[in-house]
């Protein structure tokens, strides 16, 4: 039987798309290409797991992507979430709470422009590599 294999992409609606996307290429450092949209690559990524991607479903009472009204949340990989979190404040944009950390990385949570919330994974590299 055919099955999905991965994200081919992540699509949703914006008040004012050109801006929102200038606020992710400034602050998330995405790079747009001339139609708009960012590519994300996985050799790009230097996680040991090789860049995967999680996909979850959540209860329609939940709490998970609070304070954000939408109904989904992205979460985007990271290759330093520390320095993120820094780069973020320096700009206005706190964290929703202080960095957490478990098994498989670290996590923080921002707040778009347009009231979305984003999850940020700085995924856990194994002890003998380090970050270039």
């Amino acid at each position: 039987m055919p099955r999905v294999t991965g994200i081919g992409g992540v699509f949703f609606k914006a008040r004012d798309p050109k801006a929102l996307s200038e606020w992710y290429a400034k602050h998330l450092g995405f790079v747009l290409e001339p139609w708009g949209g960012a590519i994300l690559k996985w050799p790009e990524d230097t996680a040991d797991d090789g860049g995967l991607t999680v996909w979850n479903l959540a209860e329609q009472s939940s709490t998970w992507f609070a304070p954000s009204e939408s109904t989904f949340m992205i979460n985007y990989r990271v290759d330093d979430l520390e320095t993120l979190a820094k780069d973020l404040a320096a700009a206005g944009i706190p964290l929703l709470k202080p960095i957490e950390k478990d098994e498989t990385g670290k996590f923080g949570w921002v707040m778009d422009p347009e009231g979305n919330k984003v999850e940020l994974w700085e995924p856990k590299l194994s002890d003998d590599k380090t970050k270039a």
